[in-house]
């Protein structure tokens, strides 16, 4: 039912029920008179004030039935807008010149719920600029645009376009204003991950740069034929090169696997010798560290994937698992086939190790670039804190996934998980 038939309704309800009392009081007072309880002439009176009081009402109901009218009208005229509205991808309110909401769209109803049709709009958007560009679209006639933000668990930020709209020509002001929601959250959330990653970057690029110079130039002065000090340094210096080469090398390795992120790769490969490669290339490491590396595999496991990054993958993750694990001695790694949650085949690796673990709260930002849980323990042993991050972005290339199961003294398990060769591509 429209806000009109719905205004409406009431006032045939009160009409029916004037007439119906006029009726009954009519019988009762004949009856009354007739039988001689009620004298005729007071009958007739006590009728007569009760009948003028119902047609007073009969009459008001009659004016708001007419002063109804229009807004049926007007009610009927709005519904190509509401439908309109209701199409659009974005948030949309269509006000009047009074800034009464006319009609929205279930996007702006999500966005502000307190938001009713027929109500002032100030009442749900508790935002003074942005009632304030209102006032002045409609005052004006020119288009306004306000930025702002809702603070809250996860901050948001928006954009609102104020327009106003002259339904008919020859109208001196706009009869309708168009409310438009630009969401720029996650525009900002880009804008501040690049900044955080230049800033990162620059910082991790910054201090073994500070080294290598400090040591040239102790090299040149005092140290200059001091043998045991110059080997010594240079050793250091060495280091502290592969340092930021490291570095280097995985942000153009990011670099190059954002870039064809779109492609998927369309080559089989098999998992088994892939993971079995990088753990013998990984002997000395794990021979240094004492720790040993216990591979379960049975059949190939197939999957359409691109050879080098994968076996940068799970350099990573075997790579962390003998440095961060080191304490518990022991790493064990399993191939095995499994089924995703909407039971499709996958292929799933798990790297488990048997060190300190690592806290709840760490676990969700791991693959963050720069992200460390110990900044000092990474660096010492040589991490440049994009390691996970690379792990994130070659599966998602793969259309894969990375599951993480971890609790402080307990070691912590790694599992990728890659749909088989022949499976269509996950979201």
């Amino acid at each position: 039912m429209s806000l009109a038939e719905n205004r409406a309704a009431p006032v045939r309800r009160r009409s029916r029920g004037v007439r119906l009392i006029i009726v009954t009081a009519a019988i009762l007072f004949a009856v009354l008179a007739l039988t001689e309880v009620l004298a005729a002439v007071y009958a007739l009176a006590s009728f007569a004030v009760i009948a003028a009081a119902a047609l007073l009402a009969l009459r008001a109901g009659d004016e708001d039935a007419r002063l109804a009218q229009p807004v049926a009208v007007a009610a009927r005229a709005d519904d190509p807008l509401r439908a309109v509205v209701a199409g659009l991808p974005d948030p949309v309110i269509a006000l009047d010149r009074d800034g009464r909401v006319l009609a929205l769209n279930e996007h702006a109803r999500a966005l502000a719920p307190a938001l009713r049709q027929g109500e002032p709009v100030s009442l749900a958007l508790r935002m003074p600029e942005l009632i304030e560009a209102i006032g002045r679209a409609a005052a004006r006639g020119e288009e306004q645009r306000v930025a702002y933000a809702e603070r809250g668990p996860l901050d948001r930020w928006f954009e609102a376009i104020v327009m106003p709209v002259k339904r008919e020509p020859g109208l001196e002001r706009p009869d309708l204003v168009l409310l438009t929601f630009h969401d720029l959250t996650p525009l900002r959330r880009v804008e501040e991950m690049r900044a955080d990653f230049v800033a990162n970057a620059s910082h991790e690029l910054r201090t073994p740069l500070a080294a290598l110079s400090g040591f040239i130039e102790t090299l040149q002065g005092s140290a200059r034929d001091d043998t045991k000090a110059r080997e010594r340094f240079l050793a250091i210096m060495q280091e502290q090169a592969r340092r930021m080469a490291r570095l280097i090398d995985d942000l153009l390795s990011l670099s190059r696997i954002e870039l064809n992120a779109h492609r998927r790769p369309d080559k089989p490969v098999d998992l088994v010798p892939i993971v079995r490669q990088v753990v013998d290339g990984l002997e000395t490491l794990s021979r240094d560290r004492g720790v040993s590396v216990n591979v379960e595999a049975g059949n190939a496991l197939l999957i359409l994937g691109d050879r080098d990054e994968l076996v940068r993958l799970f350099e990573n993750l075997v790579e962390n698992a003998l440095k961060y694990g080191a304490p518990g001695k022991r790493v064990d790694i399993k191939l095995a086939p499994g089924t995703t949650a909407d039971g499709e085949p996958e292929a799933q690796v798990a790297v488990r190790d048997y060190g300190p673990g690592i806290a709840p709260e760490h676990l969700p930002r791991l693959t963050e670039r720069f992200y460390r849980v110990d900044v000092t323990e990474s660096r010492a042993q040589g991490g440049t804190g994009l390691g996970l991050a690379l792990v994130k972005h070659i599966l998602n290339r793969h259309r894969g996934r990375l599951t993480i199961d971890s609790a402080p003294g307990a070691g912590a398990t790694f599992t990728v998980h890659l749909p088989t060769a022949g499976t269509a591509p996950t979201a």
